[in-house]
């Protein structure tokens, strides 16, 4: 499992916005920035959608004052992230879709969960500066807390 201390794996993302399909890497998205990352197991699940994401979106504002960007991650497609995004109202969350998983297989931080949905990634935040991770707080099975924008507000 990632470690405080070490730079994010190199990865393209794709998203899907008003204009069209872009791209970014890590390298590009972290550089000279303060961020967390908080990772779901899926788009318009049950904790992520009533709880997880809305508590960002509703924290927002706390985490632009302190200069933090915030950004959320889950295997899911960019189409997926994206409709999630609008639904939501966490347009100024950027929504990082790691379709394969390997963004997330590559920090140690995914699960299989079979037939119910297969590769997934844990739930997880991370503290990052400049592409660096801080801090990284993952979830207990079935947990929700240590993740949560509240308790990551705290470490920022």
């Amino acid at each position: 499992m990632i470690q405080p201390g070490t730079t994010l794996p190199l990865h393209d993302f794709t998203f899907i916005t008003e204009s069209g399909k872009t791209s970014a890497d890590t390298q590009s998205l972290f550089a000279n920035k303060k961020a967390i990352i908080f990772a779901v197991p899926g788009a318009f699940t049950p904790t992520c959608s009533k709880s997880h994401l809305p508590g960002f979106v509703t924290l927002q504002d706390q985490y632009q004052n302190k200069g933090v960007a915030l950004f959320c991650l889950s295997v899911n497609d960019a189409f997926v992230m994206r409709a999630w995004q609008q639904s939501q109202n966490a347009e100024a969350i950027t929504m990082l879709a790691d379709g394969a998983g390997s963004f997330t297989k590559a920090m140690g931080l995914a699960k299989d969960t079979g037939e119910f949905g297969g590769l997934r990634a844990q739930r997880f935040a991370l503290v990052v500066d400049n592409g660096v991770v801080t801090q990284v707080c993952v979830e207990a099975p079935g947990q929700f807390e240590v993740s949560s924008a509240e308790a990551m507000l705290k470490l920022v």
